[in-house]
């Protein structure tokens, strides 16, 4: 029982949707129950697990979860299957592995060259407040009689 719980656990969310959509057809009150127990693990919608997804960390628990998904398609064979060639599918999964690497380089390095711009802006606003010469006063109101 306890090695279909991991099983279970293992289910990326569109497999889940897919459950709960097939038990709702075939038998109504199995599908109530999963969608339960979805709303209640915290699977479903904006999930304790990655936080909220359109917050500010929304990006990257966006990212968390694609890689999580990809490695899981990797653990079961999901989008490829073996060449039969073992040297073939070691050089596969290392060129893969290099490029999710780059990857993950290339987007750190747009994150600092964005904060970088940002910072240089932020800077040249500064400087041009500070250099403005002070706005005149607008005269004082003459008093009517």
């Amino acid at each position: 029982m306890t090695g279909l719980m991991e099983r279970l656990d293992d289910l990326p969310k569109p497999a889940w949707i897919a459950l709960v959509v097939v038990s709702f057809i075939v038998f109504w009150p199995i599908g109530l129950a999963l969608l339960i127990y979805l709303k209640w693990s915290g699977r479903m919608f904006c999930s304790r697990r990655y936080g909220h997804w359109y917050g500010p960390d929304g990006r990257e628990a966006r990212r968390e979860a694609r890689e999580e998904w990809r490695a899981w398609k990797r653990r079961h064979h999901w989008g490829h299957s073996g060449s039969g060639n073992v040297a073939f599918d070691e050089y596969r999964e290392e060129t893969l592995r290099r490029l999710d690497e780059e990857q993950r380089e290339f987007r750190d390095f747009l994150d600092r060259l964005r904060a970088a711009k940002d910072r240089a802006e932020f800077d040249q606003f500064m400087n041009e407040r500070r250099n403005r010469p002070p706005a005149a006063e607008p005269p004082a109101p003459s008093p009517t009689v």
